[in-house]
């Protein structure tokens, strides 16, 4: 049952990362008149942030917002290209921002996770695979539970990922429209792209609650 579980969402993860990089190549051959490092200025000004930099940053797909040192960071192809997936990716990490200013409440949920999350993240695989081996071997569930309860932790953490991603496009694809950066076509372009960026969220939170259900799954056959 494992192992269906691995190969259903790793199928699903690679079919949802083709289909946002086909969209996001398609997209970034239609112009617009800025960059996605003007769009992002822009957008922080119209929203009255004035404390928040617009920065680039190496790799691909690493656009961010830092909430910590209050900074916008865009992949160096999305701060320079004046296309309508730079300007879409932009304005969404620009979206995070106006949720930090707004002290939007799920944002603030899920910041507050971070610290606990990192302390588990680093523990927590071990205390499964020896909490299974301790349950399978002298029926001790301690360790296994323990285990699973940090687990369960990165599970709540992704479903609180997706109202602050979905909330930060919805506002992106508002202020485009107010700020009249795109045309109607552009416009569902940019909707598509960001529709298919959330979806990789979606797939790894339903992975993730899959695989705890798979533990706790564990423990009640055992005990039966």
């Amino acid at each position: 049952m494992y192992y269906i579980i691995i190969i259903v969402f790793m199928g699903l993860s690679m079919i949802v990362s083709a289909r946002l990089k086909s969209k996001f190549k398609k997209y970034s051959q239609s112009p617009i008149g800025m960059t996605g490092a003007q769009v992002a200025q822009k957008m922080l000004r119209d929203n009255g942030i004035n404390d928040v930099d617009v920065i680039s940053t190496p790799g691909a797909l690493t656009d961010h917002y830092n909430p910590a040192n209050k900074t916008v960071n865009l992949s160096d192809w999305v701060y320079s290209q004046n296309t309508v997936a730079a300007a879409a990716v932009a304005a969404h990490e620009c979206g995070h921002a106006v949720q930090h200013a707004h002290a939007y409440t799920w944002l603030g949920f899920r910041s507050k996770m971070v610290p606990a999350l990192n302390i588990s993240s680093k523990i927590m695989p071990w205390l499964i695979m020896g909490g299974i081996f301790l349950f399978y071997s002298s029926g001790n569930s301690l360790i296994l539970i323990i285990g699973i309860a940090m687990f369960a932790l990165t599970t709540i953490f992704s479903f609180v990922t997706l109202p602050v991603e979905f909330d930060a496009s919805n506002r992106a694809l508002k202020w485009l429209d107010t700020a009249r950066i795109l045309n109607r076509e552009d416009h569902d372009k940019a909707k598509d792209a960001l529709k298919w960026a959330a979806m990789t969220y979606v797939v790894a939170a339903l992975a993730s609650l899959a695989q705890l259900l798979y533990y706790l799954s564990i423990l009640n056959n055992r005990r039966d």
